[in-house]
């Protein structure tokens, strides 16, 4: 499948790698390919610099992110949320039109120390993402983990744990899911219906970056569990 990521911060180039090994055409986006391509730092949460990451991993190729837009049959963002509507705008809408975007941009801010959302309660970022790009099919998933857990759910509780969909054309969700099991091997995929409930998997971010600072870790995912017996998986 030719997948077209936006993004090439940890999550974009964790994402990038695995679904390269899967044997995915895989093409990086970014604002200025030159620019990347120069990178001597490390990226602020400590990833290598992309030119080192890429010599690892050769058969991704990085372009514009228009160029990765257009090459995707499937288009991820994995941008800064604060930026993705920005970077979005730049992959162009016509060549987002009728394709599924997965979202797993979260909107967080910090402000004083603080972390809060700059969109919350009663709109997400994923809905407005879906109102200013219409021809888009946007399915929210993956921003409630980190980004190793979201490629290789079995390093946590053996994989028992849930990832969560949201989006307004259920086709697209039902695509989304299967995709998951297919490319990373999520067993517990749970269908929140509209993309109204992306407002839920998005606050819960705030409290996901608490636990981390509790555990000291990033590996970790949310389990649900009811007081009835499993049922199948209906996805």
């Amino acid at each position: 499948m030719r997948i077209g990521i936006l993004g090439t911060g940890s999550v974009g180039t964790t994402l990038a790698g695995a679904l390269a090994a899967r044997g995915n055409e895989v093409v990086v986006g970014t604002r200025d390919p030159a620019g990347t391509m120069a990178r001597t730092e490390p990226g602020p949460m400590g990833n290598p610099p992309f030119p080192a990451w890429q010599a690892e991993h050769p058969e991704v190729r990085l372009g514009t992110f228009a160029e990765a837009a257009e090459h995707g049959e499937v288009v991820i963002n994995a941008s800064n949320g604060a930026a993705s509507l920005e970077v979005l705008k730049l992959a162009g809408a016509e060549h987002l039109e009728g394709k599924i975007l997965v979202d797993v941009s979260n909107p967080l801010e910090f402000s004083g120390g603080v972390l809060s959302l700059w969109v919350a309660n009663t709109d997400s970022l994923a809905e407005r993402i879906q109102r200013a790009f219409p021809g888009a099919k946007v399915v929210k998933t993956l921003n409630t983990m980190n980004a190793q857990v979201m490629v290789d759910p079995g390093r946590v509780a053996g994989g028992e744990h849930h990832v969560f969909v949201s989006g307004d054309d259920p086709q697209a969700r039902t695509r989304v899911a299967g995709l998951l099991r297919d490319w990373f091997g999520w067993r517990h995929v749970l269908d929140l219906g509209d993309l109204t409930s992306a407002r839920g998997a998005e606050m819960i971010l705030p409290l996901w970056i608490r636990v981390m600072g509790s555990l000291g870790t990033a590996e970790f995912n949310f389990r649900i569990v009811t007081g009835a017996a499993p049922a199948a998986d209906p996805t």
